[in-house]
């Protein structure tokens, strides 16, 4: 199943893409803005087209009929933080085959890709109930992408935000150094961050990890 994700919040559409590929899905293009999108959708073959509801003052339910004529044979799929009446009410006629919560974990979001895929439309954009004890409400995408990270990752950037370098991850940790890069790689590329002090900076301003003391202030389940 080839995917194009287009959602303007890069860090968690990045780390989305890396956790479809990890599942064994092909991503074909991670965008940000629709123009983009659109582009990549007349260029390559595409079977799902996984978009976020809004982009700034943009909503995509207004271009999607005419990206839907390019491209007849992709099945739409929109991924929001907010799933309401109007919008369910509104997503059949704009060419939308389904709807998903951003909330769900990723194997939720992988199964609905496949069922619509496979023919499923409309019917799969039911009301998603979140009770506070069953699924947290994330305040931020790096709440949501805490959720993500194994346990070693957590460990790692905990790691990382005390300031140790490789060497002292892995001893700190048990592993070897290869090891503790690979940790290092995988985290990096989950967070969206382009280093090591960006992505310690980022769960710190974030308020995943004291600084001080390297413990997790966030639940990550």
């Amino acid at each position: 199943m080839r995917i194009l994700l287009c959602d303007r919040q890069v860090v968690f559409a990045e780390s989305l893409a890396h956790l479809l590929a990890a599942r064994g899905e092909q991503v074909v293009g991670v965008t940000h803005d629709l123009d983009t999108a659109a582009a990549v959708l007349g260029e390559q073959e595409v079977d799902v087209f996984l978009l976020d509801v809004v982009f700034g003052d943009e909503r995509p339910l207004e271009r999607l009929a005419c990206l839907r004529r390019s491209t007849p044979r992709t099945n739409v799929v929109l991924l929001s933080g907010s799933v309401d009446d109007d919008l369910r009410a509104r997503a059949p006629a704009a060419g939308v085959d389904a709807i998903g919560d951003k909330r769900q974990p990723v194997a939720e979001i992988i199964d609905l890709l496949h069922r619509v895929h496979a023919g499923e439309r409309a019917r799969l954009t039911p009301r998603v109930e979140h009770h506070p004890r069953c699924r947290p409400r994330y305040t931020n995408d790096a709440h949501r992408l805490a959720a993500f990270l194994t346990p070693r990752e957590r460990q790692v950037l905990s790691a990382l935000v005390r300031g140790d370098d490789t060497t002292k991850v892995a001893r700190s940790l048990g592993i070897s150094t290869n090891t503790a890069r690979c940790h290092i790689q995988s985290l990096l590329t989950k967070m969206g961050a382009h280093s090591r002090l960006e992505v310690a900076t980022t769960a710190v301003r974030h308020g995943m990890v004291n600084p001080q003391t390297g413990d997790w202030l966030i639940s990550a389940s």
